[in-house]
């Protein structure tokens, strides 16, 4: 099986032109269109508020559950002139990944990695392994992705951990909204045949557009009926499910490999 000539929606920004290959490698025309807009915050105080405490053991367990995270913390600290004192410093406390993005980088840098969330990565199992580490009376940072996870600092906190948080990126919508705007008439109007999200926060600003143009009922319909809509794993499912949308085709591993090979090896097109 391949995917045949057939046009599929791409609403990833960081690795779109990887995205598109894979797809053009499964005879898939790709229609790339990113729907978040990665914005850094002014962080300079609260990195250097966290490097100190790291230093006074306020904190001995820091966790990472984006690569962008991990990138963003230590290019803030070289910044500060702090970065090897920010590793030397990471290196004697526990640290836990949520995925293997986070994992990557803490490795490229020499950082050892604690314990590590298994797939499919999501906050249910990355409390799973915290929980593991018994969070009860330690000092825990968390390096939050474009927004704030409050399912897991909350949990943490009802754990009786002591939780401090680091925001050091937004997610935001495009500055420019015309190319999502004809992306939604294209997908209402039958001229996409699948549709693959590779993050909750895609879906959720995709929605937000329609919603500002009155047509998120129209794409809900056209999502459900006559495009083959793909998710790369539990959290962005759940996420489609909160608008109703029931994805046909999501991955055994959440990956963007795996989700277009599983597309490509989809049988029920509209």
């Amino acid at each position: 099986m391949s995917l045949e000539g057939k046009r599929i929606a791409l609403l990833e920004s960081r690795m779109s032109s990887e995205l598109a290959a894979l797809v053009q490698r499964q005879g898939g025309k790709p229609y790339c269109v990113p729907a978040v807009r990665e914005s850094p915050l002014d962080c300079a105080d609260a990195v250097t508020s966290f490097i100190d405490h790291l230093q006074e053991r306020r904190l001995t367990m820091v966790v990472f559950q984006t690569g962008v995270g991990a990138k963003a913390l230590l290019r803030e600290a070289e910044n500060l002139r702090r970065r090897e004192e920010l590793i030397t410093l990471l290196s004697g406390v526990v640290t836990v990944c949520r995925g293997p993005k986070p994992t990557a980088v803490l490795k490229q840098n020499g950082i050892p990695i604690s314990a590590a969330a298994r797939e499919p990565y999501t906050t249910r199992e990355l409390l799973e392994k915290l929980s593991a580490l018994e969070p009860r009376d330690k000092g825990i940072g968390v390096i939050h992705y474009g927004e704030r996870n409050t399912v897991l600092t909350d949990a943490l906190r009802l754990g009786g951990a002591r939780v401090e948080e680091l925001c050091l990126y937004e997610w935001l919508l495009p500055e420019d909204l015309s190319s999502l705007r004809n992306l939604i008439e294209d997908l209402i109007g039958g001229h996409v045949d699948a549709i693959a999200f590779t993050n909750q926060i895609q879906i959720r600003h995709l929605f937000q557009v329609a919603a500002s143009a009155g047509r998120e009922q129209r794409l809900a319909h056209a999502l459900n009926r006559n495009v083959v809509v793909a998710s790369v794993g539990p959290t962005c499912t759940a996420t489609l499910g909160e608008f109703g949308i029931a994805p046909a085709v999501e991955p055994s591993h959440p990956k963007m490999g795996p989700l277009i090979y599983a597309l490509s090896e989809f049988h029920n097109w509209p």
